[in-house]
């Protein structure tokens, strides 16, 4: 592939997906932390090929219907799955889905395969192909494009056999490649401590499943249906359960590192009473600061306990995060029992004139309407 076509198809997915986003941010979640289930492969796309018979699209899909089964019993958690029975999806629709849900993650599940007897876990999250092994990975999984009807005009080029191809997708998940590794890592932990699996560690290739989803994203390899024993463990009702309860444990575990990133010790100012005809101001806006931590989280509702219309502003090395934006005093200090409710006691309200942070007495001397 030419350069010049390279840089093509970079800038032409990092249009799609900064467009995806925006959407994402203005259409608001009902608060449920989402979670979008990949069954690789489907249909007429078998998988990865084993002599012993073990199929890699029903390993699969198994182990996705009993992750989700799971996850579902959390009142919190909402399950998406981009196919509950052995359908072809193409890989473009894949993330698609995944977007469309504004989901808080994308988990997809595929089993490995090799010309030895090579086994153990492996789970990717999205980046250059840094080793040959990770881009013959990524070759292998994305070779499903080719069973597509007019492959060429949907992938804008894309060749998968290409290794400069990854440099382009890896920038595209970039802001998420923190949360993506966390969460690797935690299912590669519990892979090792919980069932006393093999893990081969968490690793980076040019994955297209994962090239356009604007979330944390990863693509789990539960073992080799080439080796002849571990096979037969995926294949296997317990191995299956087993692989199953070790996914959802990360997930959880992610999920609550997540509710327990924000930090509570705020300075709050001193609260103000004033008639309601003198609460609206036409040059001031008013926030409810919730949060300061140390650690950079994403303004999403989940990261919130629900909460929408969150805001996060850097001052030194701390970040301060908001809830609400309005002119409206009276709107705010009804956002300030909601955030309380929420187990934000120590919330405030704060002001903001041209773009500025300024006291809340000075504030509402502003002219009102």
């Amino acid at each position: 592939m030419k350069t010049g076509n390279i840089l093509l198809f970079v800038s032409f997915i990092i249009v799609l997906t900064f467009s995806s986003f925006v959407i994402k941010q203005e259409d608001k979640s009902s608060g449920k932390f989402i979670v979008v289930l990949d069954a690789g492969h489907g249909g007429k796309d078998p998988g990865k090929p084993s002599k012993y018979g073990y199929k890699e699209k029903d390993i699969a899909l198994k182990i996705v219907l009993l992750v989700g089964k799971q996850l579902e019993k959390n009142p919190n958690i909402k399950v998406v799955y981009t196919r509950k029975k052995d359908v072809f999806i193409e890989l473009k629709d894949r993330p698609r889905i995944a977007n469309k849900a504004k989901a808080d993650l994308f988990v997809s599940v595929h089993c490995n395969a090799h010309h030895t007897q090579a086994y153990g876990t492996e789970t990717f999250v999205l980046g250059v192909a840094n080793t040959q092994r990770n881009f013959e990975v990524a070759k292998a999984e994305n070779e499903v494009i080719f069973l597509e009807d007019d492959y060429e005009k949907k992938y804008e080029g894309f060749n998968p056999n290409t290794p400069e191809i990854g440099i382009g997708l890896a920038l595209i998940q970039e802001e998420y490649t923190d949360q993506s590794i966390l969460l690797a890592s935690l299912i590669e932990k519990n892979f090792a401590n919980k069932i006393k699996r093999k893990s081969r560690g968490v690793k980076q290739a040019s994955l297209w499943v994962m090239h356009q989803t604007v979330m944390p994203s990863v693509l789990i390899e539960t073992g080799f249906v080439t080796n002849k024993k571990e096979g037969s463990y995926l294949n296997s009702k317990k191995g299956q359960q087993e692989i199953s309860e070790s996914i959802v444990n990360a997930i959880l575990e992610y999920k609550k590192s997540l509710d327990n990133n924000i930090g509570d010790s705020l300075e709050a100012e001193d609260d103000i009473l004033l008639p309601t005809e003198e609460r609206i101001v036409n040059d001031v806006i008013f926030k409810v600061q919730i949060a300061a931590s140390s650690k950079v989280l994403e303004p999403r509702s989940y990261n919130f306990k629900g909460l929408t219309d969150i805001s996060r502003i850097q001052v030194g090395s701390i970040y301060k995060y908001y809830y609400g934006n309005t002119s409206d005093y009276n709107k705010t200090k009804v956002m300030e029992q909601e955030a309380k409710k929420k187990g934000y006691t120590s919330s405030f309200i704060v002001a903001f004139k041209d773009g500025k942070k300024v006291a809340l007495a000075e504030a509402l001397k502003s002219t009102a309407n």
